[in-house]
């Protein structure tokens, strides 16, 4: 039997027509091909080249091998450039999806990284609202969804992705925008603008008020953070955002205040039980909980607070 090593030295000898050409093709010691030619001769029982004169010419009964083994080497070339393309992501496409407080600044961020691993990968990318996310999973539309809340199901898993705080949003020109930070009290003097508590972060943003003893009222409630940011700079009112929808400052005229009390959620990624991720699923995740936590307000040791306990 040959291996491939011994085909492409055959193939390099022929082609070059001598040892030192084919050693130079190959980046390799002469002396090293002429013992691994002279073993393969010696292992086949047959001599494939004549010597002459300081050339090595394929001996007639074995030119019908040289062809075969030409066959060969481009099927080789062959694999090796399909195996390069996967590494690049080549004819490949990764289906994900995200809650829209995620896929605003975080995902794209993510995207832009993963196409500097990948760049031939193709990429289909969804928002979903939360209760999307089972079908979307379980119909096999992707393979992975970035959310903002868990639940128990059978065939679907939740791994921890980042966790955050909520903020404050106001105007820059607010007379509020000169505060580093904000108690509930004061901001239930002011209209608020609010997610429905019946939302993960809604349930924080109600529960903070609530643990205080403080009522409010939400003049305007929104589903989509991008919503809640242009009301807020079209000046209806405050709000209370995830940081994750303005990291990086993405949203213009709108300053973000640290809240006085407890408001910290969390968020995972959700993929199904039953079925390996592919290396690109993979990777995008690793990416995305990096450039989550990269921005996370949590992320230093002493910045960390006791979690809410059965709250997303």
């Amino acid at each position: 039997m040959l291996t491939l090593r011994q085909i492409e030295v055959i193939r390099a000898i022929m082609v070059t027509g001598s040892i030192a050409g084919a050693a130079k093709l190959l980046n390799v010691s002469a002396p090293g091909l002429s013992r691994l030619m002279k073993y393969t001769e010696d292992s086949l029982g047959i001599r494939l080249f004549d010597r002459r004169a300081g050339r090595f010419v394929p001996t007639s009964q074995a030119r019908n091998i040289f062809d075969l083994l030409d066959v060969v080497h481009r099927k080789i070339d062959d694999l090796q450039s399909a195996v390069a393309g996967l590494g690049r992501g080549q004819s490949q496409e990764l289906c994900i999806a995200s809650v829209p407080s995620i896929a605003n600044v975080m995902v794209p961020r993510t995207v832009a990284r993963l196409r500097q691993r990948f760049p031939d990968l193709g990429l289909d990318l969804n928002i979903l609202k939360i209760e999307e996310a089972i079908d979307y999973l379980l119909l096999g539309r992707g393979e992975l969804v970035a959310i903002s809340s868990r639940f128990d199901h059978p065939l679907i898993e939740f791994e921890p992705l980042a966790s955050g705080r909520l903020l404050c949003i106001v105007p820059e020109t607010s007379p509020l925008a000169i505060k580093d930070k904000i108690t509930p009290q004061e901001m239930s003097e002011y209209p608020l603008i609010g997610i429905n508590p019946k939302d993960p972060y809604g349930a924080v943003m109600a529960a903070m008020f609530t643990d205080n003893h403080v009522d409010y009222q939400m003049n305007i409630k929104a589903r989509f953070g991008t919503t809640v940011c242009s009301l807020v700079a079209a000046g209806l009112g405050i709000a209370i955002i995830d940081e994750f929808t303005v990291a990086h400052g993405v949203v213009r005229g709108l300053k973000s205040i640290e809240i006085d009390a407890d408001s910290i959620f969390h968020t995972f990624i959700a993929y199904r039980k039953d079925l390996p991720l592919s290396v690109y699923a993979e990777h995008f995740r690793s990416l995305l909980r990096q450039e989550m936590n990269s921005v996370s307000s949590l992320k230093s040791p002493e910045k960390k607070t006791k979690r809410r306990n059965g709250r997303s």
